[in-house]
């Protein structure tokens, strides 16, 4: 593998990770991290109609209140974020 290979496999990952913001970078924390993961997660329920409709059986309640559950849970899937901390 030579030296350019490597800039340009990179650069490529880069480009990826400024365009899909799911996909994070080297400076990401954890909470940034798990925010995406949850949100990602709740997005596919509501988006998968038969999944949707498990869940809704699953806790009892019609797929339009779970619809509405798993959109307002994608506000704050993991709390409120962590305080940052002054160097």
């Amino acid at each position: 593998m030579q030296v350019s290979d490597r800039f340009n496999i990179n650069s490529q990952l880069e480009h990826l990770q400024a365009k899909y913001v799911g996909t994070g970078h080297s400076d990401v924390n954890r909470f940034e991290w798990a925010v995406n993961i949850q949100r990602d997660s709740y997005a596919s329920y509501v988006g998968h109609y038969p999944l949707l409709a498990y869940f809704a059986i699953a806790e009892n309640e019609s797929i339009g209140r779970e619809r509405y559950n798993f959109m307002q849970k994608m506000l704050l899937p993991c709390g409120l974020p962590p305080e940052k901390e002054d160097d």
